[in-house]
């Protein structure tokens, strides 16, 4: 382990306001060593492409010491970096290069559990009155000899585990790999907070912090009660996965999380540094963002599931989902994704075609929040096909083939449109490089002035050009038919936005007062002699009040 060093910390406390990050999912980046997989040092040398798109921070997803059951996300050390991505010394190196760029650096923090190689739980489950005896989810059978309750978990079957060392279950609410860690012991908190910490004093910016809403338990484990068909979520889990058939009262969001947060905030404000929280609420979600991030005790941002809906968001979805913000969580910040490692590419999940494509990114990076893309979004990469037989992604194995899991989005960037698979590796990729892929690579689109790769470009660009973007207020929200709109302002700066999310053409009247057209280069159409803006298929309608 090489000595850790302390880095400058950015001088805007406020940075996450309005940021527009690039997640990294390192297995499938770029690898340099020949193995297949992704790595720190691949990450560093493809850090110069990030940077041109003009975002403010990568968020890596985990690379620590891990037997690798879900990919990473079943920590055995959070203190170092898995030998197939590199070592710390790699990881100071990106970070460097990072900083260099004008980059902040956010990880991917897997607090809620660890993996069941994690000496913390090999010591927790060798008896039952050791020094980590409670530093887990433990709890006695039934008198029938069945689980403690109904509690499910989200990669199916019962979240309860039996252990014959201690002729115990313990609680798992992923894969019976990932035993839950028990937040109602101070010592856990403490722990947890010293990772952080280490990473912080490494020089992070901040943190992606992955199911923060599963933290704590109902310490009572209270059966959860049942979900009518009409009210599931299909967003927090597919059809197939009984999952959704429960209201998730006791097993995850219960009060005392606020508290370790609060914790984790002071922590944070010491180093400048913000985290951005994924909350996995099946009925909550909007009301529990704003209860997570309002005010200045607990995260900054929060993961909105709401624009990673499975069919493509209409201008009144949009609002209501806006319109719930300002409702539940005015105080409260989103951080707005499309895609991610765990979904369906959006262009797939979506079935859109090129236009409505550049119009989506337009409009998110107008929306009030921050903004999150995922690899090989820009270059607007559609889901993998893969046979079963090519399947690594366990929860896709399991409900195969209603459901195909996760690998679909989570093959290798395209970076080149050569035989050695797109320029990511000289060995066997981890997963198939997709065919279709090797059609939109990097290499390509930068040749190509008409690419979406430049049209992101331009719109994360627009947004940054624009102060009422970033961090303005969101205003007059409305739907005429196809059409959204709305205004964003700020001191100095007033922007009126509209969107035709829409195959056909759409008119809307311009806002009283006097406007002058921007975003020429993303599509906007300006007003007409009749005072109307007229809208193409797709197109948007950007404004600046003069």
């Amino acid at each position: 382990m090489t000595e850790k060093r302390k880095l400058p910390v950015p001088a805007d406390s406020d940075w996450w306001r309005g940021a527009v990050i690039y997640q990294i999912y390192p297995r499938s980046f770029q690898d340099t060593n020949g193995d297949g997989i992704g790595d720190l040092l691949g990450i560093a040398r493809r850090l110069p492409h990030v940077a041109s798109l003009g975002v403010d921070a990568v968020w890596i997803s985990p690379f620590f010491r891990s037997p690798m059951k879900d990919f990473g996300y079943d920590v055995s050390d959070y203190c170092d970096v898995d030998p197939m991505f590199g070592s710390l010394a790699d990881f100071d190196t990106l970070v460097e290069t990072a900083h260099l760029l004008g980059l902040k650096v956010m990880i991917d923090l897997v607090l809620s559990h660890t993996s069941d190689q994690h000496p913390w739980f090999q010591e927790s489950r060798s008896s039952r009155d050791n020094d980590r005896a409670n530093w887990f989810v433990w709890s006695d059978a039934k008198p029938d000899g069945t689980p403690p309750n109904n509690w499910l978990s989200i990669f199916g079957g019962s979240a309860w585990q039996w252990d014959t060392t201690r002729c115990q279950y313990y609680l798992h609410n992923f894969l019976t790999s990932q035993p839950d860690l028990n937040f109602h012991e101070p010592q856990v908190q403490e722990a947890l907070l010293d990772i952080a910490q280490f990473w912080l004093d490494r020089g992070v910016d901040g943190f992606r912090l992955d199911t923060v809403n599963f933290y704590t338990h109902d310490s009572q484990l209270r059966d959860n009660p049942a979900l009518a068909e009409d009210m599931r979520n299909p967003i927090t889990a597919p059809a197939v996965n009984p999952y959704t058939w429960q209201e998730h009262l006791y097993d995850k969001t219960q009060p005392e999380n606020l508290l370790f947060l609060a914790k984790l905030r002071k922590l944070m404000d010491r180093y400048n540094a913000a985290a951005v929280g994924e909350i996995g609420e099946d009925l909550r979600g909007m009301e529990v963002l704003g209860e997570y991030t309002g005010g200045t005790d607990h995260l900054q941002m929060s993961y909105a599931f709401e624009l990673l809906s499975a069919k493509a968001p209409t201008a009144s979805y949009v609002k209501d989902v806006m319109d719930q913000v300002a409702s539940v969580a005015s105080d409260g910040w989103a951080c707005w994704a499309f895609s991610n490692h765990d979904v369906v590419r959006h262009v797939s999940r979506w079935g859109i075609g090129d236009a409505a494509a550049r119009m989506y990114t337009t409009l998110m990076m107008c929306l009030r929040g921050s903004a999150c893309i995922y690899q090989g979004e820009e270059l607007a990469l559609p889901e993998a096909e893969l046979a079963f037989e090519d399947l690594q992604d366990p929860y896709g194995i399991s409900f195969w083939p209603a459901f195909k899991g996760r690998d679909g989005c989570r093959t290798p960037m395209v970076w080149e449109p050569d035989e050695h698979h797109g320029g990511f590796t000289e060995g066997k990729p981890w997963l198939p490089v997709s065919h279709e892929h090797l059609r939109m690579t990097v290499s390509d689109q930068e040749k190509d002035p008409a690419a979406i790769l430049h049209h992101y470009r331009r719109a994360i660009s627009f947004r940054h050009s624009h102060k009422a973007l970033g961090k303005g207020s969101m205003e007059d929200l409305s739907t005429d038919g196809t059409v959204l709109s709305f205004r964003r302002k700020v001191s100095g700066e007033e922007l009126f936005c509209a969107f035709n999310i829409s195959p056909d053409p759409a008119a809307i009247d311009a806002p009283p007062g006097k406007w002058q057209q921007v975003g020429v280069e993303l599509g906007s159409t300006g007003t007409a002699p009749d005072g109307k803006f007229h809208l193409g298929p797709w197109q948007p309608a950007l404004a600046v009040k003069v």
